[in-house]
């Protein structure tokens, strides 16, 4: 398992809470943009569970930076069908920055950090 890793940029969108399965598992989309040049970067990053309460405050245009972990799946539809992979950004916690000039103090928010993850509670 690789350490923790972050992404700033400014919210473009925030989805709603939407829940799947009889379990109840809940998730969270929230879009980074990111300015790279000559074009725009779109960073989807996902909150589960719990976290998906923590993401109430951010607003489109915010400018955050997320602590996120990524993960992966093999997805097979039967055994002589073809293997596809996929990958995820799963967010832990985020922290709001200041005005783009960078003055005064950043507002964090760890509540995240230690969140439960259960393997059999995934929808996939």
């Amino acid at each position: 398992m690789s350490a923790d890793a972050k992404v700033t940029g400014i919210v473009h969108l925030v989805e709603e809470t939407k829940t799947y399965g009889q379990k109840g598992f809940r998730k969270r989309l929230v879009v980074l943009e990111q300015e790279l040049g000559s074009f725009t970067n779109y960073v989807p990053v996902e909150f589960i569970r719990d976290a998906c309460d923590s993401v109430d405050g951010v607003q489109v245009g915010d400018s955050i930076e997320v602590t996120y972990r990524l993960s992966g799946r093999k997805w097979q539809r039967d055994a002589n069908s073809e293997v596809k992979f996929f990958v995820n950004v799963e967010g832990i916690s985020f922290t709001k920055m200041d005005a783009p000039n960078g003055a005064g103090g950043a507002e964090a928010n760890d509540s995240l950090s230690e969140a439960a993850f259960d393997e059999d509670d995934v929808p996939f």
